[in-house]
């Protein structure tokens, strides 16, 4: 029977090892962007800081790669009860010791990333608590699979060792995962932010553009259609709004010191992602019509500036 089924079992194992990386990792990635979110760092270092892309992308890992998990490994398990698969089959022990393998390596280079976050200034408490996280994510899965090539009796009786294991993990990837729902912001969200991120992101273009004018007129233009006769680089794209198509408006406040006036989906002012921090620090805005202010750097003084204070 095991010759003309160690293909099939071969395939299991595989699926299930592929499975488990994709559900461990993702797992993982919700607990540390949890501790990212909720622990608060002022170096803001760029591996710990709270990531929705990353938060996502565990969300989808999970909700396709934990079912395939659990029915393959429900598979492997009922097949070893009802002796369709030997316990001392070379499929068994060869591929079981492969999961152990492929697993202790992705776990040591996620302990290596964590401990190198640490040395690099990361704050203590959040090390700590991810450093819990992968050695309870390592020790739930070669206790398990280390119980489970060793143990004598696999046919005719179900383990309640391992039922525990599988009821207990699928408890707490179900959990993980609800909880994971409450953190991510919606795809209505996820949308209106990046349509907000492309008008603050031609916000920059024209920003640069008003600097370079400046800088070689010494003054503001009086409106931004003049900035497209000097700049070759501005088009008409870059003056309004990539979804509305509504032109942008632009108001001078004073000699160096204008507005730039455009209507948004939501606020960004408590926006923690690590991807979009730059634009709110920037351009930080509420929802609905905002003009959002910017001054002309004067380059000179900058210049002055650092011969008197070399060391900045």
């Amino acid at each position: 029977m095991e010759k003309n089924s160690s293909a099939k079992f071969s395939f299991y194992y595989l699926l299930s090892l592929v499975a488990l990386l994709f559900t461990s990792i993702s797992v993982g990635i919700v607990i540390f962007q949890t501790i990212n979110k909720y622990v608060t760092d002022v170096l803001n270092q760029y591996s710990g800081t709270f990531s929705q892309d990353a938060l996502k992308f565990a969300i989808s890992a999970l909700i396709i790669a934990a079912p395939i998990f659990f029915v393959t490994t429900r598979l492997i398990y009922k097949s070893l009860v009802n002796g369709n698969l030997d316990k001392d089959s070379a499929v068994r022990r060869w591929l079981t010791y492969f999961v152990l393998l492929v697993s202790a390596v992705v776990m040591i280079v996620w302990l290596i990333t964590t401990i190198n976050s640490y040395l690099n200034g990361e704050l203590t408490l959040k090390a700590i608590l991810k450093t819990i996280t992968v050695l309870a994510i390592a020790a739930s899965i070669f206790s398990y699979y280390l119980y489970d090539i060793k143990r004598e009796v696999v046919t005719d009786k179900k383990d309640k060792i391992v039922l525990s294991y599988f009821y207990a993990t699928l408890v707490v990837v179900i959990g993980v995962f609800i909880w994971s729902l409450f953190i991510v912001e919606s795809p209505t969200a996820t949308r209106n932010r990046i349509m907000d991120n492309n008008v603050l992101n031609n916000f920059d273009t024209i920003n640069n553009a008003i600097n370079d004018y400046y800088y070689k007129y010494k003054k503001l233009p009086d409106d931004l259609e003049m900035l497209k006769d000097t700049q070759a680089y501005l088009t008409n794209s870059n003056l309004q709004d990539p979804a509305t198509k509504v032109r942008f408006d632009y108001k001078i406040k004073s000699g160096n010191e204008y507005e730039l006036c455009a209507t948004f989906k939501a606020s960004n002012k408590n926006q923690t992602d690590m991807s979009y921090v730059y634009l709110k620090d920037r351009w930080p805005h509420d929802a609905g019509y905002q003009c959002l202010s910017q001054k002309v750097t004067d380059i000179k003084g900058a210049v002055e500036n650092k011969a008197v204070n070399p060391i900045q």
